[in-house]
């Protein structure tokens, strides 16, 4: 690929490894609610979504399956008990701020998780100073990923064309944002959360590259 003129970055399940959190106490919480998913549906379908849109689409399922909308007030227990799990056990991915801090371009970071959290999440890691002040969260736009929206806003922050931007995401959904946007996109495997197709689906969903770790991204940034 030729050399981008900037990075932008994930978060959740990139940067930091929340989203195997986030699964944990979702799957959990939503099975007491009498709504079941296998881990790994619920990895594949929601991935990469807002809050919002993806309650959107569990509600709809809740009624489809179950007859009957899903208490009012889970939403709230599930944002409360993931910001709890993260508080006590959230953690870069692997090799992340070493990879980041070897990175030489502008970057930024483009996230579906929520204003209030986002930089929160970083400052728990020791990431957010790596970033600051290019943190931003689908909060800003009026679409959130797989629109482009995030992405072009990032971009247009760093004043960096999205074609000369690559886009870093574990999501499907992630996939499909950045390349709504116009950029070069890898896929990365190396969190915690990723099963044993994560990888061939964001290949399938239109990823140039697939990375498994950070130490591997590292020794492609140095080309850059």
């Amino acid at each position: 690929m030729q050399s981008p003129a900037a990075v932008i970055f994930d978060c959740d399940g990139v940067l930091v490894d929340s989203e195997v959190l986030a699964i944990e106490v979702e799957v959990q919480l939503l099975a007491e609610a009498g709504l079941v998913y296998e881990p790994e549906e619920y990895n594949h379908r929601f991935l990469g979504l807002s809050a919002a849109a993806a309650h959107a689409l569990i509600d709809i399922d809740a009624l489809a399956r179950l007859g009957r909308p899903l208490p009012e007030d889970l939403a709230d227990r599930i944002r409360d008990a993931c910001w709890s799990a993260c508080q006590a056990r959230l953690t870069e991915v692997d090799g992340c701020a070493a990879a980041v801090s070897a990175l030489s371009l502008p970057r930024a970071v483009a996230s579906s998780s929520g204003a209030d959290f986002l930089r929160e999440k970083l400052r728990l890691t020791g990431l957010l100073g790596a970033f600051d002040p290019h943190v931003y969260s689908a909060d800003l736009v009026a679409r959130a990923k797989p629109h482009p929206d995030i992405f072009l806003h990032a971009a247009g922050r760093l004043d960096v064309d999205p074609a000369r931007c690559l886009a870093i995401e574990d999501s499907v959904n992630g996939v499909r944002a950045a390349l709504a946007a116009g950029m070069t996109v890898w896929g990365f495997a190396g969190g915690g959360h990723v099963d044993a197709r994560g990888a061939a689906r964001l290949v399938e969903a239109g990823a140039h590259e697939v990375v498994e770790t950070w130490a591997e991204a590292m020794q492609r940034f140095a080309g850059f």
